[in-house]
């Protein structure tokens, strides 16, 4: 049965992530039903909507939100009754992830659509949690859901047909960009790609090419610049000129075998650790956790829009 409208949802985990797509699900214009087992979870939802506010205020995703409704509820099953879309984002723990789903399945309406925000899990580990798991999905956000747009949605045989098509349309209308991870791998797409690049982004502090500070700079201020506009492929598709990717790559198909060759290989241990510690202490000084957080979320903020005008102004005229 396919969802009509959907009006209501359930946000269960108030987290970090939890806190940040009730923001987004509120400036929706969306009822949202939250739930966590947290004493003060309301209050730090609350404080978490009134921080994000003046972002998704400045994004143009709040234009909806007279029609939003915050409530809070102590039962999960309460949560989630009337709920057409739930977002689940608690603690990644299969076993705990497997008790709340017993505890929603006999709750839910018959055509609820539940995604999860796991990114370490895999669909087919957290499916056995279901009796019926035709729709239950993957809804992996980028952190903060309501700033970050990028969801990466999962399904396999199990999933009912039309289930993802519906998610896709729900997290377009509150304004996410969504991929098909069409084969389940470990950390699905995007968290592969920024692990990828950290590893060599360690590599390169361990060997001494390049401070902490020097490596981060290294990557906004040149091929992250680029990476907010287009990606990888599309972006070297362009490098070659008229020529396009087939150009690219035997033009420069033996340098990237190079390089790709001499790639370093590392690990997260207590002295790499250390030393990534001191190269933020050395690149930020006393600058807080937090201010830091407030800056990131402005140049996002920002970038944002930039890219929203850019996308305007070059639609061709259809007067």
């Amino acid at each position: 049965m396919a969802i009509t409208k959907i009006d209501t949802v359930a946000v269960l985990g108030a987290g970090v992530i939890g806190a940040s797509w009730a923001s987004l699900f509120l400036a929706a214009g969306l009822r949202v039903k939250v739930f966590d087992v947290v004493a003060d979870a309301q209050q730090q939802v609350n404080d978490y909507v009134q921080q994000a506010w003046p972002t998704l205020k400045a994004l143009g995703l709040t234009e909806r939100a007279g029609g939003g409704q915050l409530e809070f509820y102590s039962s999960v099953a309460e949560a989630v009754q009337g709920a057409q879309f739930v977002q689940e984002n608690v603690p990644e723990q299969l076993a705990l992830k497997h008790q709340l789903y017993k505890e929603i399945e006999p709750q839910l309406p018959e055509d609820a659509i539940v995604a999860s925000s796991a990114s370490g899990l895999m669909v087919n580990e957290l499916q056995q949690g279901w009796q019926n798991p035709s729709r239950f999905i993957l809804g992996h956000p980028f952190n903060p859901p309501h700033l970050i747009p990028l969801v990466e949605l999962l399904a396999n045989e199990h999933t009912a047909d039309g289930v993802l098509e519906e998610a896709e349309a729900f997290y377009a209308n509150v304004g996410k960009v969504t991929i098909r991870v069409q084969k389940e791998v470990p950390a699905h797409v995007a968290n592969r790609l920024q692990a990828a690049l950290w590893k060599e982004a360690i590599y390169l502090v361990q060997s001494g090419v390049a401070s902490v500070e020097d490596v981060d700079k290294a990557v906004w201020a040149g091929p992250g610049l680029r990476w907010a506009a287009m990606g990888p492929h599309q972006l070297f598709h362009l490098g070659a000129g008229a020529g396009g990717m087939a150009e690219f790559c035997e033009r420069y198909a033996d340098s990237f075998h190079r390089w790709w060759d001499d790639l370093g290989d590392t690990h997260i241990d207590a002295e790499t650790t250390k030393l990534l510690v001191q190269g933020l202490v050395d690149a930020t000084g006393d600058e807080g956790v937090q201010a830091q957080a407030v800056q990131r979320d402005a140049l996002i903020t920002g970038f944002l829009q930039a890219r929203a005008a850019a996308q305007t102004s070059s639609k061709p005229d259809k007067t």
